[in-house]
């Protein structure tokens, strides 16, 4: 195993990173869009809901997605699991709905860039925690090797 040195200019995220991710989240977050349309059986119970984001079955699933896609377009080696992945994101809608959640609330996170920008920190702080380096190829396929081992969430979504 090499030793892997630190560059700061090579960890931090530049304008161009930090747009294409922001992208992909908004590819992903439409796919749910799209692919969610149906009609909403209104509950009838005025019980408080806590926010969408608060939601940890659906923001975790989010992330998961996300730092699948991260992976697979920073690794050559390892493919996204498109039609899994459109599954996958499709049943967090309808965990939402089903827990009495509009379409309008629901497109209203997805719409919300301040919610987006803050799991794509979230995405990548978790990718980091497990070994990824900005710029390095390798610890992209690394991480995502060990999560399709795992069959993690972010592991089905990959191969």
């Amino acid at each position: 195993m090499t030793d892997i040195e630190y560059h700061p200019a090579k960890h931090d995220l530049n304008v161009k990173e930090h747009i294409r991710f922001g992208v992909m989240l908004q590819k992903w977050m439409i796919a749910v869009l799209v692919s969610g349309i149906s009609v909403v059986a209104f509950s009838g119970s005025l019980s408080a809901k806590p926010a969408l984001k608060d939601v940890d079955h659906v923001r975790e699933g989010i992330i998961a997605t996300g730092m699948a896609y991260e992976i697979s377009e920073k690794c050559g080696r390892i493919s996204p699991r498109y039609f899994r992945a459109i599954g996958f994101l499709n049943s967090l809608r309808s965990h939402a709905r089903n827990l009495g959640y509009s379409e309008a609330e629901i497109e209203a996170y997805i719409d919300d860039s301040n919610e987006k920008n803050r799991l794509e920190a979230v995405a990548r702080d978790r990718l980091a925690t497990r070994g990824v380096v900005v710029g390095s190829e390798e610890t992209y396929c690394a991480v995502g090797r060990a999560e399709i081992q795992a069959g993690s969430a972010v592991g089905r979504l990959l191969r």
